[in-house]
């Protein structure tokens, strides 16, 4: 992993520590929403959870929105509006504590910045990075955001209703700081493509565009980068079968995410909830980094397998109920989500031919897709279960969806396969019969 990290640039350094500052400024806020909402501010809980609920669809789905802005706009000029949208947000939140009706608009701008932030931020640090090296790159980057997730809490968990306008001046304060950080981030990126030259630079834009000429994918058509037609057409060039598996993933995952507080907490104590937590982020601060070249080299249907067994093994576990049950079971859905949502991302890479924005956006798309259905399918089945006697069988439910959708999702693909290749097929020969009259 040392290795596929030489050379790294003071942009892609910089990209790195903010990585880990942004999402560690994020969670002094964001994970306390449903207290300060509530507690402070005396909204209803039925309010609260719909609030919320909008507001991760905005921040996930979002993400197609942002990756076609940064196709467009540049990199870098994505990256400082989104900046700029997120400490008006949390600068928002301060004035909230005087007009509590800002709250919910506080809320939403912050989770559309982050909605604009993310695909923009993972496309410019692996933006000329060969394909053999771009795992390293991600896996580290995810575990700097997972390390700045782990932390926030943890720090702003005795301001939050103690002094939280204080708290909120910090994280704007931090937040304008990054934002005139990024703005001098240079729009070209060292490296290209196909790979960089000894010195590590060449003439590539750094606008998620190649140079007229070059960026060209084999078999012809438009270069990578480019959208067809000169729209915003958000979906043009969705990995069918990515999408599709990171929708289930996190459809699957978001069982554990969503409803572990209230079983955990039940059985245990915030406390030990916090630990489980704790725990899942080092996880993948520690063990994606190191996995991230064989994850990469595993066939795709072998990833699929693995990660989808995992999660089905450590939901079951978690049905048992004890304070060890559940530490195993947050183990092991947490190896089954690293291994998938990087897997996920670097097979739809490889198979587009639209910038690594647009891709990384249309893949919170599908997080943000299959999040939403887990909480809405989730509730009736935590529900069905609580009324049953034991919301252990939940768990148990969730984990016969990990058996039983993967081959279906895998049988469907098998099945659409051949007619999405000649789709392709023929529309190379048109952009191939478009290119020779021009």
């Amino acid at each position: 992993m040392v290795r596929d990290l030489r050379g790294l640039t003071g942009a892609a350094r910089f990209l790195l520590v903010s990585s880990f500052l942004i999402p560690l400024g994020s969670f002094m806020v964001l994970p306390f929403m449903s207290v300060f909402l509530h507690e402070r501010l005396g909204m209803p809980l039925g309010t609260v959870g719909i609030v919320l609920a909008l507001a991760s669809l905005l921040q996930f789905s979002g993400g197609v929105l942002g990756g076609a802005l940064a196709e467009r706009a540049g990199l870098r000029r994505t990256m400082v509006l989104a900046l700029v949208v997120r400490s008006a947000g949390f600068a928002a939140f301060a004035a909230a504590l005087y007009r509590p009706q800002l709250a919910v608009f506080a809320l939403l701008l912050t989770c559309c910045g982050a909605a604009l932030y993310l695909p923009a931020n993972k496309a410019y640090l692996v933006h000329g990075i060969p394909d053999e090296r771009r795992p390293a790159f991600l896996s580290v980057g995810n575990a700097a955001l997972n390390a700045g997730m782990a932390l926030g809490p943890l720090i702003a968990g005795p301001f939050v209703l103690s002094a939280p306008g204080g708290l909120f001046v910090t994280v704007t304060a931090l937040f304008l700081l990054l934002t005139a950080g990024h703005a001098r981030l240079p729009d070209r990126a060292t490296g290209t493509q196909t790979g960089p030259d000894e010195t590590g630079h060449d003439g590539t834009g750094h606008d998620g565009t190649a140079p007229a000429g070059e960026g060209v994918p084999p078999g012809g058509g438009a270069p990578r980068g480019t959208a067809r037609g000169g729209g915003l057409r958000l979906l043009e060039g969705t990995q069918a079968l990515p999408f599709a598996a990171t929708a289930l993933a996190f459809y699957l995952y978001f069982f554990f995410q969503h409803y572990l507080a209230v079983f955990a907490v039940e059985r245990a104590s915030p406390e030990f909830y916090s630990l489980v937590l704790l725990t899942c982020f080092l996880q993948v601060i520690v063990v994606q980094p190191l996995a991230a070249r064989r994850i990469a080299r595993t066939p795709y249907g072998t990833a699929l397998a693995a990660g989808f067994t995992a999660l089905a093994a450590g939901l079951a576990v978690l049905a048992v109920g004890t304070r060890p049950a559940m530490l195993l079971g947050a183990a092991l859905i947490t190896f089954g989500d690293l291994v998938l949502f990087l897997k996920n991302d670097l097979e739809a890479l490889a198979g587009s031919r639209r910038s690594d924005a647009a891709v990384f956006g249309q893949q919170r798309l599908a997080a943000g897709l299959g999040a939403c259905a887990s909480g809405v399918v989730g509730g009736q089945l935590f529900a069905l279960a609580d009324a049953g006697g034991g919301t252990g069988g939940f768990w148990l439910m969730a984990a016969a969806q990990c058996v039983l959708l993967p081959p279906l999702l895998l049988l469907i693909a098998r099945r659409t396969a051949p007619r999405i290749r000649t789709r392709t097929r023929t529309r190379t020969r048109q952009n191939r019969k478009a290119g020779t009259r021009t």
